[in-house]
């Protein structure tokens, strides 16, 4: 299959990780209203953002997809039409859905709203897929399960008027495809809904029904095993093999993570897509694969995308953080950049700039002041204004990064 560049899907929250998407490279982002989307957790958006946010993704060129993919009940149906109808007002692209109930209410409700179908939906192969292209979808979301193999498989055998989104990069989840039960069983917050409580990282002990009071470890230290805890996803040195496989979109996870993560990951990924166009043959550089190093993450794997499992840290379920966030530029005020404090930092600590456009920078922070334009040594508290006098180019809204170990 000869190249063809891939869309880059980006998470969104709420409206400040919505920018970070849009100033560092999405071609569409994702994003929720304040129901019937996956991510409870973040903010979400209200109808109103949603009109903000289309109009402003559309001024760059950039598509909005909404997620309606819980799976509502009996009275939720009645609910979710006005919603539907709003979103269809507004302009939005695509919707999200993983019921075939609201499939068929976004089709009626919502004409001019394409319709993809989601992961959580399971799709593993082509007459699945077919299928959902019969009922009115443009796009499948596959389940991540699927490997390369397969989903060249899927694209060969489906109408050409189907796109195919994949997950290229974030956490991944023990249940298939999403649909888990533990959390619903264990906390009363059902996954399905948009409330896991993540129990999948949780640590287990065991206990044998005859002696309840005992606790037996699953490992051969004093402590339990985080057994159902995933690695998570980076495909980002694989995106020839993706697109190759038929994959016209790359989804990266994370709409319950921070502006910086989103951010930092599709600045990665765009640079990465862009020099595969350019170079689909060669190894990715280094200095990208780096930009995946400097957010949290857990262990890395590619899934299932070459057979196999993503594996497992059983051990542990602690993200590996080399890198945090310093400051944010907020602008140049004379021979002055503003910067607002996010974790302590130093005179003469080395920042790492992250800027929208350009590789990542390194410059010294040796002279720095307070709001008065006092020299100070550290920049101790919280969301502190500190003015960084230095005549380098820095982008309203670059971060400047430490690294900690």
């Amino acid at each position: 299959m000869a190249w063809k560049k891939p869309e880059l899907l980006s998470p969104a929250g709420d409206w400040e990780r919505l920018l970070a998407a849009v100033d560092y490279g999405a071609d569409a982002v994702y994003l929720s209203g304040k129901s019937f989307g996956m991510r409870s957790a973040p903010q979400n958006f209200t109808e109103e953002e949603i009109v903000k946010a289309v109009k402003l993704c559309h001024g760059r060129g950039m598509k909005v997809y909404v997620t309606c993919n819980t799976l509502p009940r009996n009275h939720e149906l009645s609910q979710i039409v006005p919603f539907l109808r709003h979103c269809d007002r507004a302009g939005v692209d695509a919707f999200i859905i993983s019921d075939l109930g609201v499939l068929a209410l976004a089709k009626e409700h919502a004409p001019r709203v394409q319709r993809h179908v989601s992961t959580q939906t399971g799709i593993v192969n082509y007459a699945a897929a077919k299928a959902c292209y019969d009922l009115g979808a443009s796009r499948v979301v596959l389940a991540r399960e699927v490997p390369l193999n397969e989903i060249r498989g899927i694209r060969d055998n489906t109408p050409r008027g189907l796109t195919i989104e994949a997950f290229a990069h974030g956490s991944m989840c023990v249940s298939f495809s999403g649909r888990c039960l533990l959390s619903n069983y264990m906390t009363g917050r059902d996954a399905n809904r948009g409330a896991c409580a993540q129990p999948c990282r949780w640590e287990y002990t065991l206990i044998e029904k005859e002696r309840p009071t005992q606790e037996f470890t699953l490992v051969q230290e004093e402590k339990g095993a985080y057994v159902f805890n995933s690695n998570d996803l980076r495909m980002i040195e694989h995106i020839p093999a993706m697109v190759r496989a038929g994959v016209e979109s790359l989804k990266l996870e994370g709409r319950a993570k921070s502006a910086y993560y989103v951010a930092c990951v599709t600045a990665a990924y765009r640079r990465a897509i862009d020099f595969f166009s350019a170079h689909p043959d060669a190894p990715l550089p280094p200095e990208i694969l780096e930009e995946t190093e400097k957010i949290s993450h857990r262990a890395y794997s590619t899934g299932f995308y070459f057979g196999g499992e993503p594996g497992q840290t059983t051990d542990r379920s602690q993200y590996t953080r080399k890198y945090e966030v310093a400051a944010v530029c907020l602008g140049r005020e004379g021979p002055f950049l503003r910067l607002a404090q996010r974790n302590r930092f130093f005179k003469g600590d080395m920042a790492d700039i992250l800027q929208p456009g350009k590789p990542s920078v390194t410059a010294p922070l040796t002279d720095i002041f307070n709001e008065d334009r006092e020299p100070i040594d550290a920049a101790p508290h919280a969301e502190m204004a500190v003015y960084w006098k230095t005549a380098l180019e820095v982008s309203p809204g670059a971060y400047l990064r430490i690294k900690r170990t």
